[in-house]
């Protein structure tokens, strides 16, 4: 039996020391600061006043979210895309992902003719980034409906489950647990996992990057990824007081 020894000394089924920092920045609607190990990401909600065409006359709301780099948020400079003229399939791609996840635990109708941003700016990159983004997205985006929800903009609290995110891996054979850059690097099945508080799956996006895998191996993912996530629900229930309002 292979054992996989992390260079940080976790263990296979091991989160890294993680930190939510609430209303870092003073001006957005609602902002959390996340940081998982070496990640640290920055998660600004705004209430925009333009609503997507689709939205009109539907009697629902909208949020979905940007996602960037910063320059030296990793290891060699990453060229801002905006200079660039031209945002990567990459981007696209976690972006949908982070807007699709954060739209699956909330009632739109709740929120009629709203539009609602998530802004992910990554401050340091060193694995997890897609996946602190939409925790550190949803809990931006609760803080946001709290103060509409104050200031009379809707009227009822439209969140009704909390949300996290994980990535999980298999490396040399082995299951392991939220994956640093090296890590993930190294893996040759990666997984990013989406679960609510009430143990329901939003997004399971599993790949053989060199390998197949068998649903044993997905089923062990699946259940590692859950594990990981159920303590960062715990500490938003914490940080948002046991409850969405």
């Amino acid at each position: 039996e292979i054992t996989i020894v992390r260079a940080d000394r976790r263990k296979q089924k091991e989160i890294r020391p993680f930190e939510i920092i609430l209303n870092p920045n003073k001006y957005a609607e609602g902002s959390s600061l996340i940081k998982m190990g070496s990640t640290q990401v920055l998660c600004c909600a705004t209430l925009d006043e333009y609503v997507p065409p689709f939205i009109k006359d539907t009697g629902k709301g909208w949020i979905d979210a940007e996602y960037s780099m910063l320059p030296r948020s990793s290891q060699t400079r990453v060229p801002r895309e905006s200079v660039k003229g031209k945002i990567k399939g990459r981007t696209h791609e976690i972006q949908r992902l982070i807007g699709r996840s954060l739209r699956a635990v909330v009632d739109l109708s709740l929120i009629p003719e709203k539009h609602i941003i998530i802004d992910c700016d990554v401050l340091q990159a060193d694995g997890g980034t897609r996946t602190a983004s939409i925790t550190g997205g949803f809990i931006a985006l609760v803080l946001a409906l709290r103060k509409l929800l104050k200031e009379n903009v809707i009227e009822k609290m439209p969140v009704e489950r909390y949300l996290a995110a994980i990535s999980v891996g298999i490396l040399d054979g082995e299951v392991i647990l939220d994956l640093n850059y090296e890590e993930d690097s190294a893996c040759s099945v990666d997984m990013n996992l989406v679960m609510t508080d009430k143990k329901e799956l939003v997004e399971v996006q599993a790949t053989g990057e060199e390998e197949v895998f068998d649903k044993k191996q997905l089923d062990r993912m699946i259940e590692y990824g859950w594990y990981g996530i159920q303590q960062l629900i715990k500490a938003e229930k914490n940080l948002l007081a046991h409850q969405l309002l």
